[in-house]
Protein backbone atom coordinates (compact mmCIF):
# COMPACT_ATOMS: atom_id res chain seq x y z
CA UNK A 1 0.00 0.00 0.00
CA UNK A 2 1.21 3.17 -1.26
CA UNK A 3 1.49 5.71 1.60
CA UNK A 4 2.07 9.73 0.71
CA UNK A 5 3.99 11.27 3.74
CA UNK A 6 4.94 15.11 4.09
CA UNK A 7 7.60 15.40 5.31
CA UNK A 8 8.99 19.34 6.70
CA UNK A 9 12.78 18.42 6.43
CA UNK A 10 15.11 20.79 8.74
CA UNK A 11 18.44 20.69 7.14
CA UNK A 12 21.07 20.62 10.28
CA UNK A 13 24.60 21.93 10.42
CA UNK A 14 26.85 19.91 9.37
CA UNK A 15 29.35 20.47 11.98
CA UNK A 16 28.73 19.36 15.86
CA UNK A 17 26.96 21.62 18.15
CA UNK A 18 29.31 20.21 21.06
CA UNK A 19 31.95 22.27 19.48
CA UNK A 20 30.50 25.48 20.96
CA UNK A 21 30.03 22.94 24.53
CA UNK A 22 26.24 24.38 24.23
CA UNK A 23 23.20 22.41 24.88
CA UNK A 24 20.37 22.76 22.58
CA UNK A 25 17.90 23.54 25.26
CA UNK A 26 19.57 27.04 25.28
CA UNK A 27 19.02 27.48 21.81
CA UNK A 28 16.11 30.06 20.55
CA UNK A 29 14.71 28.08 17.52
CA UNK A 30 12.69 30.82 15.47
CA UNK A 31 10.95 29.88 12.31
CA UNK A 32 11.85 32.29 9.11
CA UNK A 33 12.54 32.36 5.61
CA UNK A 34 15.46 34.61 5.84
CA UNK A 35 16.91 37.21 8.36
CA UNK A 36 19.24 39.77 8.59
CA UNK A 37 22.12 41.37 10.57
CA UNK A 38 21.03 43.33 14.01
CA UNK A 39 21.42 46.94 14.08
CA UNK A 40 20.52 48.60 17.11
CA UNK A 41 18.94 45.81 19.09
CA UNK A 42 17.02 44.39 16.10
CA UNK A 43 17.29 42.29 13.32
CA UNK A 44 15.21 41.81 10.38
CA UNK A 45 13.74 38.67 9.37
CA UNK A 46 10.94 37.29 6.87
CA UNK A 47 8.03 34.97 6.23
CA UNK A 48 5.74 34.53 3.03
CA UNK A 49 7.66 37.45 1.58
CA UNK A 50 6.67 39.74 4.19
CA UNK A 51 9.18 41.76 6.63
CA UNK A 52 9.09 42.53 10.77
CA UNK A 53 11.54 42.90 13.34
CA UNK A 54 12.56 40.39 16.72
CA UNK A 55 14.98 41.16 19.42
CA UNK A 56 18.44 39.73 20.80
CA UNK A 57 16.41 37.66 22.88
CA UNK A 58 14.42 36.23 19.62
CA UNK A 59 11.02 37.80 20.04
CA UNK A 60 9.19 39.29 17.15
CA UNK A 61 8.87 42.89 18.22
CA UNK A 62 7.60 44.22 15.29
CA UNK A 63 5.34 42.16 13.24
CA UNK A 64 6.17 40.93 9.84
CA UNK A 65 4.05 43.34 6.96
CA UNK A 66 6.30 44.99 4.98
CA UNK A 67 7.54 44.37 2.00
CA UNK A 68 11.21 46.04 1.86
CA UNK A 69 12.96 47.24 5.48
CA UNK A 70 16.13 49.13 6.31
CA UNK A 71 18.20 48.70 9.48
CA UNK A 72 17.73 51.17 11.96
CA UNK A 73 19.36 54.27 12.21
CA UNK A 74 19.19 56.85 15.33
CA UNK A 75 16.51 54.87 16.29
CA UNK A 76 13.92 54.61 13.06
CA UNK A 77 13.96 52.38 10.36
CA UNK A 78 12.67 53.45 6.57
CA UNK A 79 10.18 50.49 5.61
CA UNK A 80 8.38 50.03 2.26
CA UNK A 81 4.59 48.18 2.05
CA UNK A 82 2.38 48.39 -1.35
CA UNK A 83 4.95 50.83 -2.51
CA UNK A 84 5.25 53.40 -0.56
CA UNK A 85 7.71 54.28 1.79
CA UNK A 86 7.32 55.72 5.62
CA UNK A 87 9.19 55.80 9.15
CA UNK A 88 8.82 53.53 12.19
CA UNK A 89 10.49 53.31 15.27
CA UNK A 90 11.85 50.24 17.85
CA UNK A 91 9.00 49.70 19.22
CA UNK A 92 7.61 49.26 15.44
CA UNK A 93 5.16 52.46 15.26
CA UNK A 94 4.65 53.96 12.10
CA UNK A 95 5.55 57.54 12.78
CA UNK A 96 4.99 58.62 9.44
CA UNK A 97 2.05 57.23 7.22
CA UNK A 98 2.81 54.81 4.61
CA UNK A 99 2.69 57.14 1.22
CA UNK A 100 5.76 58.80 0.25
CA UNK A 101 7.57 57.46 -3.02
CA UNK A 102 11.35 58.30 -1.37
CA UNK A 103 12.78 58.74 2.24
CA UNK A 104 16.10 60.00 3.66
CA UNK A 105 17.73 59.13 6.99
CA UNK A 106 17.33 61.50 9.85
CA UNK A 107 19.97 64.37 9.84
CA UNK A 108 19.93 66.56 12.41
CA UNK A 109 16.27 65.54 13.58
CA UNK A 110 15.19 66.04 10.31
CA UNK A 111 14.55 63.93 7.68
CA UNK A 112 13.87 64.08 3.41
CA UNK A 113 10.71 62.77 1.68
CA UNK A 114 8.93 62.60 -1.17
CA UNK A 115 5.36 62.57 -3.05
CA UNK A 116 4.82 63.28 -6.29
CA UNK A 117 8.33 64.84 -7.22
CA UNK A 118 8.08 67.51 -4.43
CA UNK A 119 10.41 67.23 -1.66
CA UNK A 120 10.05 68.30 1.89
CA UNK A 121 11.00 67.30 5.78
CA UNK A 122 9.36 65.74 8.61
CA UNK A 123 10.39 65.44 12.37
CA UNK A 124 10.74 62.86 14.56
CA UNK A 125 7.27 62.62 15.53
CA UNK A 126 6.35 62.23 11.89
CA UNK A 127 5.42 65.60 11.29
CA UNK A 128 5.63 67.32 8.16
CA UNK A 129 7.64 69.96 9.63
CA UNK A 130 8.60 71.73 5.77
CA UNK A 131 5.90 71.23 3.08
CA UNK A 132 6.75 69.36 -0.08
CA UNK A 133 7.01 71.70 -2.56
CA UNK A 134 10.99 71.79 -3.16
CA UNK A 135 12.19 69.92 -6.44
CA UNK A 136 15.21 68.67 -4.27
CA UNK A 137 16.84 68.94 -0.96
CA UNK A 138 19.93 68.26 0.75
CA UNK A 139 20.13 67.00 4.29
CA UNK A 140 20.71 69.66 7.08
CA UNK A 141 24.01 70.37 8.04
CA UNK A 142 24.69 72.98 10.91
CA UNK A 143 20.73 74.02 11.64
CA UNK A 144 20.38 74.82 7.51
CA UNK A 145 19.41 72.89 4.14
CA UNK A 146 19.92 73.18 0.46
CA UNK A 147 17.02 73.38 -1.18
CA UNK A 148 16.02 73.88 -4.99
CA UNK A 149 12.79 75.17 -6.45
CA UNK A 150 12.04 76.64 -10.06
CA UNK A 151 15.75 75.32 -10.92
CA UNK A 152 17.50 77.61 -8.51
CA UNK A 153 19.36 76.66 -4.80
CA UNK A 154 19.19 78.10 -1.63
CA UNK A 155 18.77 77.46 2.22
CA UNK A 156 15.97 76.74 4.43
CA UNK A 157 15.97 76.79 8.07
CA UNK A 158 14.63 74.02 10.28
CA UNK A 159 11.24 76.19 10.22
CA UNK A 160 11.58 75.93 6.58
CA UNK A 161 11.88 79.63 6.43
CA UNK A 162 14.01 80.50 3.65
CA UNK A 163 17.37 82.24 4.52
CA UNK A 164 19.33 82.74 1.85
CA UNK A 165 17.66 83.29 -1.87
CA UNK A 166 17.19 80.77 -4.06
CA UNK A 167 19.89 81.97 -6.92
CA UNK A 168 22.52 79.82 -7.37
CA UNK A 169 22.77 76.87 -9.76
CA UNK A 170 24.04 74.86 -6.71
CA UNK A 171 24.69 74.49 -3.32
CA UNK A 172 26.77 72.23 -0.91
CA UNK A 173 26.54 71.84 2.55
CA UNK A 174 27.87 74.06 5.42
CA UNK A 175 31.02 73.40 7.03
CA UNK A 176 32.88 75.23 10.09
CA UNK A 177 29.96 77.98 8.96
CA UNK A 178 31.09 78.39 5.20
CA UNK A 179 29.04 76.49 2.16
CA UNK A 180 30.08 76.89 -1.28
CA UNK A 181 28.20 77.95 -3.99
CA UNK A 182 27.75 77.99 -7.75
CA UNK A 183 26.76 80.73 -10.28
CA UNK A 184 27.74 80.64 -13.79
CA UNK A 185 30.23 78.03 -13.36
CA UNK A 186 32.30 79.57 -10.58
CA UNK A 187 32.48 78.56 -7.05
CA UNK A 188 32.31 80.95 -4.17
CA UNK A 189 32.33 80.74 -0.21
CA UNK A 190 28.92 82.31 1.83
CA UNK A 191 28.09 82.69 5.41
CA UNK A 192 25.11 81.52 7.16
CA UNK A 193 23.64 85.21 6.42
CA UNK A 194 24.13 84.75 2.80
CA UNK A 195 27.21 87.70 3.03
CA UNK A 196 29.25 86.44 -0.26
CA UNK A 197 32.97 85.88 1.71
CA UNK A 198 34.41 85.52 -1.88
CA UNK A 199 33.94 86.30 -5.19
CA UNK A 200 32.51 83.69 -7.93
CA UNK A 201 36.12 82.83 -9.17
CA UNK A 202 37.07 79.28 -7.81
CA UNK A 203 36.51 76.12 -9.93
CA UNK A 204 37.09 73.71 -7.19
CA UNK A 205 37.32 74.66 -3.22
CA UNK A 206 38.58 71.82 -0.16
CA UNK A 207 37.15 71.71 3.09
CA UNK A 208 38.32 73.91 5.74
CA UNK A 209 41.20 72.95 8.01
CA UNK A 210 42.43 74.87 10.53
CA UNK A 211 40.52 78.04 9.31
CA UNK A 212 42.19 78.23 6.00
CA UNK A 213 40.78 76.49 2.41
CA UNK A 214 42.02 75.21 -0.42
CA UNK A 215 40.94 77.00 -3.04
CA UNK A 216 41.47 76.67 -7.15
CA UNK A 217 41.06 78.76 -10.34
CA UNK A 218 42.73 78.21 -13.60
CA UNK A 219 44.10 74.66 -12.44
CA UNK A 220 46.15 76.49 -9.55
CA UNK A 221 45.92 75.76 -5.94
CA UNK A 222 46.28 78.09 -2.72
CA UNK A 223 44.51 79.01 0.27
CA UNK A 224 42.33 81.47 1.94
CA UNK A 225 41.09 82.37 5.68
CA UNK A 226 37.16 82.38 6.20
CA UNK A 227 37.21 86.05 5.63
CA UNK A 228 38.29 85.10 1.79
CA UNK A 229 41.64 87.06 2.06
CA UNK A 230 44.28 85.42 0.01
CA UNK A 231 47.12 83.50 2.52
CA UNK A 232 49.14 82.55 -0.41
CA UNK A 233 48.69 83.47 -4.11
CA UNK A 234 46.85 80.62 -6.43
CA UNK A 235 50.33 79.12 -7.64
CA UNK A 236 50.81 75.60 -6.91
CA UNK A 237 49.75 72.29 -8.82
CA UNK A 238 48.54 70.51 -5.80
CA UNK A 239 47.94 71.33 -1.95
CA UNK A 240 46.75 69.26 1.16
CA UNK A 241 44.82 70.65 3.93
CA UNK A 242 46.86 72.09 6.88
CA UNK A 243 47.43 69.92 9.89
CA UNK A 244 49.16 71.12 12.71
CA UNK A 245 50.05 74.32 11.20
CA UNK A 246 51.54 73.48 8.07
CA UNK A 247 50.17 72.53 4.67
CA UNK A 248 51.77 70.41 1.97
CA UNK A 249 51.86 72.21 -1.06
CA UNK A 250 53.51 70.92 -4.83
CA UNK A 251 55.12 73.10 -7.63
CA UNK A 252 56.24 71.27 -11.09
CA UNK A 253 56.07 68.10 -9.07
CA UNK A 254 58.28 69.14 -6.15
CA UNK A 255 56.88 68.97 -2.78
CA UNK A 256 56.92 71.08 0.43
CA UNK A 257 55.58 72.88 3.06
CA UNK A 258 54.12 76.34 3.93
CA UNK A 259 53.03 77.89 7.18
CA UNK A 260 49.65 79.23 8.35
CA UNK A 261 50.73 83.14 7.03
CA UNK A 262 51.20 81.37 3.55
CA UNK A 263 54.98 81.16 4.04
CA UNK A 264 57.29 78.25 2.59
CA UNK A 265 58.76 77.32 5.50
CA UNK A 266 60.33 74.11 4.17
CA UNK A 267 61.33 73.94 0.72
CA UNK A 268 60.02 72.57 -2.20
CA UNK A 269 62.05 69.53 -3.31
CA UNK A 270 60.31 66.06 -2.50
CA UNK A 271 59.09 63.84 -4.33
CA UNK A 272 55.80 63.30 -1.75
CA UNK A 273 55.15 64.30 1.19
CA UNK A 274 52.35 63.72 3.70
CA UNK A 275 50.55 65.75 6.22
CA UNK A 276 52.17 66.15 9.67
CA UNK A 277 51.26 64.10 12.51
CA UNK A 278 52.65 64.47 15.85
CA UNK A 279 54.94 66.72 14.60
CA UNK A 280 56.57 64.17 11.97
CA UNK A 281 55.69 63.95 8.09
CA UNK A 282 56.54 61.44 5.85
CA UNK A 283 58.79 62.58 2.76
CA UNK A 284 60.18 60.80 -0.44
CA UNK A 285 63.28 61.98 -1.51
CA UNK A 286 65.36 60.28 -4.32
CA UNK A 287 63.15 57.31 -4.78
CA UNK A 288 63.42 56.43 -1.01
CA UNK A 289 60.99 57.84 2.08
CA UNK A 290 61.48 58.72 5.58
CA UNK A 291 60.23 60.88 8.55
CA UNK A 292 61.31 64.81 8.83
CA UNK A 293 60.85 67.01 12.01
CA UNK A 294 58.99 70.60 11.65
CA UNK A 295 62.83 72.00 11.34
CA UNK A 296 63.54 69.28 8.21
CA UNK A 297 65.69 67.78 10.36
CA UNK A 298 65.86 64.30 9.50
CA UNK A 299 63.83 61.79 12.31
CA UNK A 300 63.89 58.53 10.21
CA UNK A 301 66.71 58.19 7.34
CA UNK A 302 65.78 57.64 4.08
CA UNK A 303 66.05 53.53 3.92
CA UNK A 304 62.81 53.01 2.84
CA UNK A 305 60.90 52.59 -0.36
CA UNK A 306 57.66 53.54 1.67
CA UNK A 307 56.72 54.57 5.12
CA UNK A 308 53.42 54.09 6.95
CA UNK A 309 52.17 56.39 9.63
CA UNK A 310 53.00 55.94 12.78
CA UNK A 311 49.82 54.27 14.90
CA UNK A 312 49.74 52.95 18.60
CA UNK A 313 54.12 53.59 18.20
CA UNK A 314 54.45 51.60 15.47
CA UNK A 315 55.16 52.57 11.77
CA UNK A 316 55.13 49.91 8.92
CA UNK A 317 58.04 50.22 6.43
CA UNK A 318 59.31 48.11 3.39
CA UNK A 319 62.24 47.61 2.02
CA UNK A 320 62.87 45.53 -1.65
CA UNK A 321 59.36 44.48 -0.80
CA UNK A 322 59.10 42.93 2.31
CA UNK A 323 57.91 45.23 5.53
CA UNK A 324 58.12 45.10 9.08
CA UNK A 325 58.05 47.75 11.27
CA UNK A 326 60.09 50.85 13.33
CA UNK A 327 59.42 52.46 16.41
CA UNK A 328 59.70 56.32 16.68
CA UNK A 329 63.41 55.92 17.14
CA UNK A 330 63.61 54.23 13.83
CA UNK A 331 64.80 51.14 15.48
CA UNK A 332 63.54 48.36 13.49
CA UNK A 333 61.33 46.34 16.14
CA UNK A 334 59.19 43.68 14.19
CA UNK A 335 61.72 41.84 11.24
CA UNK A 336 61.37 43.41 7.84
CA UNK A 337 59.60 39.40 6.49
CA UNK A 338 56.01 40.37 5.38
CA UNK A 339 54.73 40.67 2.26
CA UNK A 340 51.95 43.15 3.38
CA UNK A 341 51.46 45.06 7.20
CA UNK A 342 48.44 46.99 8.25
CA UNK A 343 48.56 49.29 10.81
CA UNK A 344 48.44 48.29 14.31
CA UNK A 345 45.11 49.23 16.09
CA UNK A 346 44.32 47.74 19.41
CA UNK A 347 47.42 45.87 19.94
CA UNK A 348 47.40 43.60 16.74
CA UNK A 349 48.67 44.03 13.02
CA UNK A 350 47.02 42.08 10.66
CA UNK A 351 49.93 40.83 8.35
CA UNK A 352 50.52 38.46 4.76
CA UNK A 353 53.10 36.08 4.07
CA UNK A 354 53.32 33.66 1.24
CA UNK A 355 49.39 34.81 0.58
CA UNK A 356 48.15 33.87 4.00
CA UNK A 357 47.21 35.84 6.82
CA UNK A 358 47.46 35.98 10.50
CA UNK A 359 47.63 39.07 13.05
CA UNK A 360 50.91 39.82 15.39
CA UNK A 361 51.17 41.66 18.40
CA UNK A 362 53.37 44.60 19.00
CA UNK A 363 56.56 42.62 20.28
CA UNK A 364 55.98 40.98 16.39
CA UNK A 365 54.78 37.62 17.99
CA UNK A 366 52.35 36.12 15.72
CA UNK A 367 48.87 35.30 17.93
CA UNK A 368 48.02 33.36 15.35
CA UNK A 369 49.51 31.12 12.18
CA UNK A 370 49.97 32.63 9.21
CA UNK A 371 47.53 30.70 7.76
CA UNK A 372 44.39 32.55 7.17
CA UNK A 373 43.35 33.44 3.07
CA UNK A 374 41.51 36.48 4.44
CA UNK A 375 41.44 38.71 7.90
CA UNK A 376 39.47 41.64 7.86
CA UNK A 377 39.39 44.78 10.08
CA UNK A 378 38.78 44.36 14.00
CA UNK A 379 35.21 45.69 14.57
CA UNK A 380 33.47 45.39 18.27
CA UNK A 381 36.84 43.44 19.03
CA UNK A 382 36.73 40.63 16.60
CA UNK A 383 37.92 40.07 13.11
CA UNK A 384 36.14 38.09 10.63
CA UNK A 385 38.66 35.45 8.87
CA UNK A 386 38.62 32.95 5.88
CA UNK A 387 39.88 29.79 4.98
CA UNK A 388 38.67 27.76 1.32
CA UNK A 389 36.65 30.32 1.78
CA UNK A 390 34.77 29.37 5.25
CA UNK A 391 34.01 31.90 7.51
CA UNK A 392 34.92 32.74 11.31
CA UNK A 393 36.25 35.04 13.63
CA UNK A 394 39.13 35.68 16.02
CA UNK A 395 39.52 37.73 18.76
CA UNK A 396 42.57 40.39 19.44
CA UNK A 397 44.36 37.20 21.32
CA UNK A 398 44.44 35.46 17.97
CA UNK A 399 41.86 32.78 19.29
CA UNK A 400 39.04 31.54 17.18
CA UNK A 401 36.39 32.26 19.17
CA UNK A 402 34.10 31.30 15.72
CA UNK A 403 35.68 28.36 14.16
CA UNK A 404 35.63 28.96 10.10
CA UNK A 405 33.33 26.67 8.71
CA UNK A 406 30.28 29.08 7.34
CA UNK A 407 30.28 30.17 3.73
CA UNK A 408 27.90 32.65 4.50
CA UNK A 409 28.46 35.41 7.54
CA UNK A 410 28.36 38.78 8.29
CA UNK A 411 30.37 41.25 10.78
CA UNK A 412 29.44 41.39 14.54
CA UNK A 413 26.53 43.98 15.65
CA UNK A 414 25.05 44.75 18.73
CA UNK A 415 27.40 41.20 20.13
CA UNK A 416 25.89 39.06 17.48
CA UNK A 417 26.87 38.18 14.24
CA UNK A 418 24.43 36.54 11.68
CA UNK A 419 25.10 32.98 9.83
CA UNK A 420 24.36 30.93 7.31
CA UNK A 421 24.83 27.04 6.93
CA UNK A 422 22.80 24.98 4.14
CA UNK A 423 19.62 27.78 4.49
CA UNK A 424 19.75 28.06 8.37
CA UNK A 425 20.22 31.17 9.50
CA UNK A 426 22.75 31.16 13.44
CA UNK A 427 23.06 34.17 15.46
CA UNK A 428 26.37 34.18 17.57
CA UNK A 429 28.02 35.25 20.16
CA UNK A 430 31.53 36.63 20.40
CA UNK A 431 31.54 33.38 23.39
CA UNK A 432 31.06 31.08 20.11
CA UNK A 433 27.55 30.53 21.51
CA UNK A 434 24.42 30.29 19.55
CA UNK A 435 22.00 32.15 20.54
CA UNK A 436 19.35 32.06 17.86
CA UNK A 437 18.79 29.46 15.17
CA UNK A 438 16.33 30.10 12.40
CA UNK A 439 16.18 26.57 10.34
CA UNK A 440 15.75 26.40 6.89
CA UNK A 441 12.29 24.67 6.09
CA UNK A 442 11.87 22.63 3.03
CA UNK A 443 8.59 23.63 0.95
CA UNK A 444 5.34 22.23 2.84
CA UNK A 445 4.27 20.74 -0.99
CA UNK A 446 7.23 18.65 -1.07
CA UNK A 447 6.37 15.14 -0.59
CA UNK A 448 8.05 11.71 -0.41
CA UNK A 449 6.94 8.57 -1.33
CA UNK A 450 7.40 5.16 -0.01
CA UNK A 451 5.70 1.60 -0.43
CA UNK A 452 4.79 -0.72 3.00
Amino acid sequence: MQNIIKITLFLLMTFPLSAFSQKNNEVIKLTYDDAESFSEGLAGVQRNEKWGFINTKGKEVISLKYDYINDFSNGFSKVRKNGKWGFINKTGKEITPLKYDQIYDFSEGLAEVSLNDKWGFVNANGEEIIPLKYDAVEGFSEELAGASLNGKWGFIDKNGKEIIPFIYEKTNEFTDGLAVVVLNNQGAFIDKTGKEITAFEYDKMQDSSEGFIGVRSNRKWGFIDKTGKKITPLIYDEIKGFSEGLAAVSLNEKWGFINLNGEEVIPLKYEAASNFLDGKAVVYLNGKSGYIDKSENIVIPFNYEFVYNFSEGLAGVAVNGSRGFIDKTGTEVIPLKYYYVNSFSNGVAIVQLNDKYGIIDQTGKELTPIKYDKIYKFKEGVAMVIIDRKKGFIDTTGKEIIPPIYYSAADFNTGLARFNSDGTWYYIDKTGKIVIEIPWVENEDHIIESND
